[in-house]
């Protein structure tokens, strides 16, 4: 029995982690118990004197590694919701060794023997669909790490992979001291005017948390575009948010990140050439729905075409309404004043119907249980790893536990910036786990007895997020590597997106929609404004998305004969080849502080949310035109992807639940790209 505190078997419900057993201290050397017991547990399996079979090899491979992917679900998690400066040195210390002991497995010559072997032979095995997939997608990561290369050529894949995790690690952690450094300090709360009481109060708080005596302090979010520029009244204070975003992480110092981006591409693109590829796009590509990088570039190019032509139009709109030019820092400001000018109904009283717990409780769960028969149980009782995260067990039609969903909705300085979805412990039949996920958000924590009201966008966000939870909760899968939401990357994004039509659906959003002071329910014609508004997708906003796009996969398509040698210079030409360059509107994220592709998972990979998009607005309409808000159409969204994690083949299962292939008009339509 293991007597590490990370590793001693948890006695919590679905073995929820005893977070307050274990300290910053246990994780290293509970890393090296559980690398050390998984690989005497691969050369187990490699050693075996009996004929390989898929049971005794592909199946008994699932069964291994327990314990480091238990120490990995608490670790990483914590690293980025909670991190410390002892966290931040453990991540930079476990990145290459944990590299390291993945290339050991899958470049071990008798394993990789035997996992060939089925192989070759995989069509004479009789082996189910998830069965087969899984063991194509094991030969298939043991050939992407190397197993087919020459002794040389594995060593210096070795070397590139374990630079790379260094490098990624140190981005990220960069990227958040960075913005946590381009905080704007405001000396008076005459400039903040626009915002909301909670927010300024929120700035009074963090200057006195960051040891200012005085003054306010602005965070600044993770994307280029920040919400409190679309507030600000004062031009000067935009200004300064403004370029602290656009500027974080390239102005010198230890935070700058542009020598990292450099070496990061340079390695990828080695190391794809390494493996046969033309470039790391190609090769991310190869295993995601996509079918090839000049697909991908094709649907980015004529989208942004689209969009541009639309920006200009908008634009336009906006010039004239104002009668002066418009500058970068007050765009976003003038698009929502124009915003609310346009509504019927003025939208600045809607965030006091969009109360945090109500949304969450009577919103998005409401919705879950309306079409998928779930309901969630609030625990109080149960250890958790911040004094912000709650916890609730979620709970089947007929009162079967279903997993775990914990929610840490607070932004602070310990947390990285953005939203997401990530698992504690994945479901699997095979090793009878049950789902523990969490939703991460960085929403502003209201003084004590005040409500916490989302904007827009933070709702969207919250239904998005619990997409993903509910693509991990839904899960029932066998095997934990196919478990959920481990799927192809331009796909994962596709459920998350289906949840947000949910948010201003008239049933979801009368039943959570009360005023946080007087309880009385959201008046009619404001609903329908609040709708009316987010139905018009703002060419603002697909510039961003699109730019940001075009930017990963300019990255990524370089190859070893490229020399690439400043940042900036690339990005501006990237941009302007792509004719998505646009004075005013950086993309959503520049490559300084492009975190998702340099410090996360989506490498030639952030097409994928509009790649998703497009199966997402088909779906929309099928859930509409089938009765919406229904438990028919939701059982039949289980059974085809919620469900099946990467047990099948997705884009099949979703033309087998609309019964046909998706279209892409849907999504033109819905983001006002279709031509006048």
């Amino acid at each position: 029995m293991a007597s590490n505190p990370v590793l001693v078997p948890s006695t919590h419900l679905h073995v929820l982690p005893d977070f307050p057993s274990i300290s910053d201290d246990d994780f290293l050397p509970a890393f090296d118990e559980a690398m050390g017991e998984h690989l005497r547990e691969v050369e187990k399996i490699a050693a075996l004197k009996a004929e390989p079979t898929f049971a005794n090899t592909i199946e008994e491979l699932e069964r291994s590694g327990q314990s480091l992917g238990t120490a990995a679900g608490i670790f990483f998690n914590l690293s980025g919701a909670d991190t410390n400066p002892q966290r931040n040195a453990i991540s930079r210390e476990l990145a290459p060794k944990l590299t390291a002991h993945a290339n050991t497995i899958a470049l071990h010559q008798g394993l990789f023997a035997r996992i060939n072997q089925l192989f070759e032979t995989r069509e004479t095995l009789g082996l189910d669909e998830p069965s087969l997939r899984l063991l194509e997608k094991r030969h298939r990561d043991a050939i992407r790490a190397g197993a087919g290369l020459d002794l040389d050529q594995q060593s210096r894949m070795r070397e590139i992979s374990e630079r790379l995790a260094t490098l990624t690690t140190e981005f990220g952690q960069r990227v958040l001291d960075g913005s946590n450094e381009a905080a704007v300090l405001v000396d008076s709360a005459d400039k903040l005017a626009g915002l909301s009481d909670g927010q300024i109060a929120a700035a009074r708080r963090a200057a006195k948390e960051a040891g200012h005596p005085s003054g306010y302090l602005l965070a600044i979010e993770l994307p280029s575009s920040q919400s409190t520029v679309a507030s600000l009244e004062d031009s000067e204070t935009r200004r300064r948010v403004f370029e602290a975003s656009v500027n974080r992480c390239a102005q010198g110092g230890p935070n700058d990140t542009r020598e990292l981006v450099l070496e990061i591409a340079a390695l990828r693109a080695e190391r794809a050439r390494l493996l046969g590829y033309r470039d790391h796009a190609e090769f991310v590509i190869a295993e995601e729905t996509a079918p090839s990088p000049e697909a991908v570039e094709d649907l980015l190019s004529d989208l942004v075409a689209s969009a541009m032509r639309a920006g200009g139009r908008e634009l336009t709109g906006l010039a004239a309404e104002n009668g002066t030019d418009i500058g970068a820092a007050d765009l976003t400001y003038q698009l929502a004043k124009a915003e609310q000018q346009r509504s019927a109904v003025p939208l600045d009283t809607f965030s006091d119907y969009l109360e945090l717990n109500s949304v969450l409780t009577k919103g998005v769960f409401y919705a879950a249980g309306q079409l998928y028969g779930l309901r969630f149980q609030e625990l109080t009782d149960l250890p958790v790893y911040h004094p912000d995260v709650r916890v609730w067990q979620v709970l089947d039609a007929t009162n079967r536990s279903v997993g775990l969903f914990l929610g840490d909705f607070y932004a602070r300085p310990s947390k990285r910036g953005g939203a997401w979805m990530n698992t504690f412990v994945d479901q699997s039949f095979l090793l009878e786990k049950r789902p523990v996920v969490v939703n991460v958000l960085n929403l502003t924590k209201p003084e004590a007895g005040q409500p916490c009201l989302l904007t827009m966008d933070q709702l969207t966000t919250l239904f998005h997020e619990f997409g993903h939870a509910l693509h991990g909760l839904l899960s029932a899968v066998k095997y934990p590597s196919q478990s959920g939401t481990s799927v192809p990357r331009d796909f994962v994004e596709f459920p998350s997106q289906v949840n947000e039509m949910w948010a201003l659906h008239p049933k979801v959003l009368d039943n959570y929609a009360k005023h946080h002071q007087t309880g009385a329910s959201i008046p009619a014609e404001l609903a329908e404004a609040a709708r009316a508004n987010a139905d018009v997708e703002s060419a603002h906003g697909t510039i961003e998305y699109l730019a940001a796009a075009v930017l990963d996969l300019a990255w990524h398509r370089i190859t070893v004969e490229d020399e690439i040698t400043d940042v900036e210079t690339f990005e501006k030409a990237a941009l302007v080849k792509a004719g998505a360059s646009s004075e005013l509107i950086p993309p959503r994220y520049r490559s300084a502080y492009f975190n998702h592709i340099f410090g996360g998972g989506y490498s030639a990979g952030y097409y994928s949310y509009i790649w998703s998009e497009v199966l997402d607005a088909e779906t929309e309409q099928w859930f509409l035109t089938g009765g919406g808000l229904s438990a028919d159409l939701g059982a039949d969204f289980v059974e085809h992807t919620l469900s099946r994690g990467d047990s099948v083949d997705p884009i099949a299962a979703h033309q087998e639940l609309l019964g046909r292939p998706a279209q892409i008009e849907p999504l033109l339509r819905r983001r006002g790209l279709l031509p006048a």
